[in-house]
């Protein structure tokens, strides 16, 4: 049995659950998600808890066991809570700006960078370099952070680019001069 997958997931009272067959639609706060559930893996509701049983134990069973109670966990977290990245830009002249329904960026390109912001995800821009992503789907929020990321990924030179807030950028010494 999954060491993840056994574990009780705690619902808050805020947070409504739909089972409905395969089917699991979460509503909170926030939002709503649903997802679907394989054939091999039941979900119990009870006193607060959600608990997710497997029927027979197989590798790809085991593995689906944890892979969905964290996928459900997370519904969960996001329809209450909500998920937030923080994302920095450094570079001289690197800015972003929020217009209407997309995202401008001007990271260095001959170009402004517009980007539509998908639904379900907020984005805030604080200091033109600082841009806050806010959405209760988990997977949404990291695909729609990478995308942005991907226009300037952080080089090791000089540091520039669009970093996550936290991460750290390993350094190279440039060119050593004649000996």
């Amino acid at each position: 049995m999954s060491r993840i997958g056994k574990l009780p997931i705690k619902v808050p009272s805020n947070v409504d659950i739909t089972l409905n067959g395969p089917e699991i639609l979460i509503k909170g706060q926030f939002g709503t998600l649903e997802n679907r559930i394989p054939q091999e893996l039941k979900v119990e509701q009870n006193d607060g808890k959600l608990i997710v049983r497997v029927e027979n134990q197989t590798s790809k069973n085991r593995a689906l066991h944890g892979l969905y109670r964290t996928l459900i966990n997370n519904m969960i977290i996001g329809v209450s809570e909500q998920f937030q990245l923080k994302l920095n830009l450094n570079g001289v002249g690197y800015r972003a700006t929020v217009q209407g329904k997309s995202i401008i960026l001007n990271l260095g390109y001959s170009h402004p960078v517009e980007m539509p912001i998908p639904e379900g995800v907020s984005v805030q821009v604080e200091k033109n370099t600082a841009i806050t992503l806010k959405a209760c789907d988990k997977e949404l929020l990291g695909l729609f952070a990478a995308q942005i990321r991907s226009w300037r990924t952080p080089e090791p030179y000089k540091g520039k680019g669009i970093i996550y807030e936290g991460e750290i950028v390993q350094r190279k010494a440039g060119k050593s001069g004649k000996k």
